[in-house]
This record gives structure tokens, C-alpha cells and sequence, in this order.
């Protein structure tokens, strides 16, 4: 236990160190989206790290809140502070009609549920006059925070995501570690014992849901406000993979693993951009490595070296 906490420290100020120093060695946008996606994968590992359900449509709820975010914004004239509730509070409630309704079923059938709806989303946010159709929302404001922070400025847009990804990042934190999210881990383990000991199994699963669901919409609001548009490609059943790529290169089930599995991935995306689409097949290769050279993930490798529970 000495060790376990001796490393999580050491983690947690690694962390910290990056999310202050980072604009000062590398491109405020580009570690904004780092952040973004890293979000977004420790969401998605809530679900299905710790609660064992395997999601293959968490790009709605991305994409979702994205373009409803965006709609506040330019629309509405919502500050981007109200904008950013605005999207994660629809994500919210698309994932308690996801869930309700995926969580009757388990195993590939539960992953087939959220896929079919996912592509419903993607089908909305193609169609509907308010989102752009093939073209997106294009121009979405940052805006004032606070009314007197003009966040068109990168150190201060920054620290927002910064301020933004820190608090999902430690909700997410203190949820894991909270007799929630303990029977929450039960679950993931024997559902049916679970069940025997009295735990309303499938409200716990629902509530993990919309947890997670909200969380990956907040992490799509900001990331709206970052690059000031919403996409299809936010919304696309490839969107969805990323994420499930992220959290098993990163390690799954692991509390750090799903922001190093994000670096990897978007790192790779940047760094490589200039091969255009081959950039995927490099991704796939890394991840075959990983699956054949590093089964738990970056981090959970770490856990086995140092023989330590899970951080």
C-alpha cells in the first residue's frame, strides 16, 4: 500500500507538472486537445474499466453535446461556461435513454444497443438544419468567461481546459474511490453475487452510465470551445473506437492509464499527419504491439513491474 500511494504521487504530481508547464514548451491548442480526448477516455474507462460495460457509441454523447454546445453558443449567446453545462447536461440525459435501454441486455448485445443508437445520433446530427449537415457548426465562440476573461487569448483558454479536465479528472478520481464505485468494481466482477448480496445491480450500472456519458459530453463541449466547431466526425462510430483504443493502450481498468493511452494516440495523429491516412495504419500497429507486447496497457504494465494494485 506504502508503494501504491508512493507511485500514485509521484503520477499525480507528473500530472500537475504537465498540465502548468505544457504551454511552455509545447502548442497551447495541441495539449488543449490532449486534454480533451484525455477526458473523454477516462470517462469511457469508468464504464467500462470499472463497471465492466463495454460501450462501442460513446461518440454520442461526444459528438452530441458538442453540437449542442456549439448551437448555445452561437445561437443562444450562452457564456461558454453556461454553453459547456448546456452540452453535458444533454449528454446526461441522452445517456440515461442510451442506458435505459441498453443495460437490458449484456456482453456484445449491450454493445450492439449503443452502436444502433450511437448511429442514430450520427444520423440527427447529419440531418437536422441546426447542425451544418456535412459542413459542421463553424464559428462557435469562446467568448468572456466570467464576462471579464476573454478566453480568445491561448494562455487563458488554456487553463480553463486545464481547470475544466483537472475537476472531471478528480470527480472521476473520488467516484472510483467511493463505496459507489466499489460496487461498482463488484459488479465488473461477479454481477451475480452482487445481485445475491442485495445491490440493485442494473440502477448502479444505469447511474455509471450517465456518469460517463456526462463526463464524455463535457469533455466534447470543450473541446468545441477549443477549436470553435462541432463535426461529424465528432459524432462518427470512429470517434468511438478512438476512445476504446485509448483506454487499452493506456490500461484498462487503471486510473492514469486512459490520459497516457490519449497522449499516444493524439500524439501519434499530430506527429504524423503528414502521411495523411497511413497514420491509422500506424495506430493499428501500435496497438497490436500493445495487445501482443503490453496486454494490460502502458500503465498496467508499470502496476505488474512494481507489483502494486491499481493506479
Amino acid at each position: 500500500m506504502a508503494r501504491t500511494r508512493v507511485t500514485q504521487t509521484v503520477l499525480w504530481l507528473l500530472l500537475l507538472g504537465f498540465v502548468l508547464a505544457a504551454p511552455a514548451v509545447l502548442y497551447p491548442v495541441f495539449v488543449m486537445q490532449l486534454l480533451c480526448f484525455a477526458l473523454f477516455a477516462c470517462a469511457f474507462n469508468l464504464l467500462i474499466g470499472f463497471t465492466g460495460l463495454l460501450s462501442f457509441g460513446h461518440a454520442a454523447f461526444f459528438g452530441g453535446a458538442a453540437y449542442v454546445a456549439g448551437h448555445a453558443l452561437t445561437v443562444w449567446g450562452f457564456p461558454p461556461l453556461l454553453g459547456i453545462l448546456t452540452g453535458t447536461a444533454f449528454a446526461a440525459v441522452l445517456g440515461y435513454v442510451v442506458g435505459a435501454l441498453a443495460i437490458r441486455r449484456q456482453g456484445i448485445y449491450f454493445a450492439m444497443i449503443t452502436l444502433a443508437l450511437a448511429q442514430i445520433v450520427y444520423f440527427f446530427a447529419l440531418q437536422l438544419p441546426f447542425t451544418g449537415g456535412e459542413n459542421g457548426l463553424q464559428g462557435i465562440p469562446r467568448g468572456h468567461l466570467l464576462g471579464f476573461i476573454d478566453l480568445n487569448r491561448p494562455l487563458a483558454m488554456y487553463y480553463f481546459v486545464a481547470a475544466i479536465f483537472m475537476a472531471g479528472f478528480l470527480f472521476i478520481y473520488r467516484i472510483i474511490h467511493s463505496p459507489f464505485g466499489q460496487v461498482l468494481q463488484a459488479v465488473r466482477e461477479n454481477e451475480p453475487r452482487a445481485l445475491s448480496l442485495g445491490y440493485n445491480v442494473d440502477r448502479y450500472k444505469l447511474i455509471a452510465f450517465v456518469l460517463s456519458a456526462a463526463l464524455s459530453g463535457l469533455a466534447g463541449s470543450t473541446k468545441c470551445i477549443v477549436f470553435q466547431f462541432a463535426s461529424l466526425t465528432d459524432a462518427h462510430w470512429q470517434m468511438s473506437g478512438e476512445v476504446i483504443l485509448m483506454t487499452l493502450l493506456g490500461g484498462l481498468g487503471t486510473i492514469f492509464g486512459p490520459v497516457v493511452g490519449a497522449f499516444i494516440v493524439v500524439a501519434l495523429q499530430q506527429v504524423l499527419s503528414s502521411i495523411g491516412s497511413w497514420v491509422q495504419v500506424v495506430i493499428g500497429a501500435t496497438f497490436i504491439a500493445c495487445v501482443l507486447l503490453f496486454r494490460r496497457g502502458v500503465i498496467g504494465e508499470i502496476e505488474k513491474l512494481l507489483k502494486i494494485s491499481s493506479i
